[in-house]
């Protein structure tokens, strides 16, 4: 992983339903990252659901995205 990637980690199929639940939206409402991007983890299949952690500019404070795998 390179210093500027963001950590970008699959999620449990537990994990990934909570979110889903606590945003109350599906699988298909999720911005999608291709199964090809580079930055993805290994392990990664399509309809997978991915948490990418990026840092706010000013704070160290992590901020979690949520993509689906196509």
């Amino acid at each position: 992983m390179h210093i500027l990637q963001q950590k970008s980690t699959k999620l449990k199929e537990k994990e990934a339903q909570e979110i889903l639940e606590k945003l109350n939206i599906s699988k298909a409402q999720l911005p999608k990252v291709l199964l090809t991007d580079p930055g993805l983890p290994e392990e990664c299949s399509v309809g997978d659901v991915i948490k990418i952690e990026r840092k706010e500019p000013d704070s160290d404070k992590l901020n979690p995205y949520y993509r689906v795998v196509v």
